[in-house]
């Protein structure tokens, strides 16, 4: 028999559950997950891999109407993610009316449903937040519009129904041979998994604009064979006033950012690391295209 396997990209509004989702899939943290919405910048790749299939899934930045050239190159990553797709899985959060009727009524959302290329499923996430009744009626609804090729109720962060929604994704893919070896989870590399942590801890524990103002480049990071490995991280901010915020009164912000990261990063490696945090100024690197490009933001051509 032949393997299934194909690209699926996991697109929808931000704080809608995507990163919780993949995560749940994997079984395993690839994607940071914040409370604060537009954490995920860059498409994720993670890789499911079982005896008669291979999904390689793309975790996707939100959808939003862009306000700096920072977020053009996130909308330009979901494009070129929902291109390369053989699958779509569209979120909704249905905790609320709200919620429900922001996805329904995002233009880009209604372009997506619209294009009639590639198979949909529409995955209802945060159910456990609604009756059972409520959940069931969503679900004849969207199924009554004929424009998904299923519809799924799941609570990623409960890991309820993940299962049936990788089953329902399984039966959409084309046959092939597998893309990846049977132990692969993403390609990305270890350097830039401890800068999303870093960034990660940033969303935790700061306010207002300053996570949605930071970047996170890792300047150096040495392997060794005996004692701890060294990581060397830089925390770029777009205003002078920025700086003493990240560093805090007596540099205690900062030291609290590296312990917490620290943990996180050495419980993701499996190893001890000794991790240095520096804080630098970019004045308007979100709206600047060279820097965008230099952090890594944009479609690789």
């Amino acid at each position: 028999m032949n393997n299934k396997v194909g690209y699926v990209s996991i697109v929808g509004l931000p704080n809608v559950g995507k990163s919780t989702l993949l995560n749940a899939i994997l079984k395993q943290k690839i994607s940071i997950v914040t409370p604060k919405p537009q954490t995920t910048r860059k498409k994720i790749l993670g890789i499911l891999t079982e005896a008669d299939y291979q999904i390689i899934f793309l975790d996707t930045p939100g959808i939003v109407k862009p306000a700096y050239l920072l977020h053009e190159k996130m909308l330009e990553e979901v494009n070129e993610s929902i291109k390369d797709a053989d699958v779509i899985v569209l979120i909704f959060d249905v905790s609320s009316e709200g919620r429900i009727k922001e996805s329904e009524e995002n233009e880009i959302i209604k372009e997506l449903i619209s294009q009639k290329k590639k198979p949909i499923i529409l995955a209802l996430n945060k159910v456990d937040s609604i009756t059972q009744e409520q959940a069931q009626q969503l679900v004849n609804h969207y199924e009554s519009l004929r424009q998904f090729n299923s519809v799924v109720p799941v609570a990623a962060s409960l890991n309820f129904n993940v299962e049936r929604l990788i089953q329902e994704i399984v039966a959409l893919l084309p046959e092939g041979e597998k893309y990846y070896p049977d132990d692969i989870i993403s390609e990305a590399s270890e350097r830039f998994f401890v800068s999303e942590i870093i960034r990660e801890k940033i969303f935790e524990l700061y306010e207002d604009e300053i996570p949605y103002s930071t970047e996170v480049i890792i300047a150096d990071f040495k392997e060794r064979t005996t004692g701890k490995d060294f990581i060397s991280a830089e925390i770029i901010v777009e205003r002078d006033s920025q700086k003493p915020i990240i560093i805090g009164k007596e540099g205690k912000a900062i030291k609290k950012l590296g312990e917490v990261a620290r943990r996180a990063i050495e419980e993701f490696l499996q190893k001890e690391v000794y991790l240095e945090l520096r804080v630098k100024v970019k004045e308007k690197w979100r709206s600047n295209e060279k820097m965008l490009k230099y952090f890594g933001y944009g479609v690789k051509k």
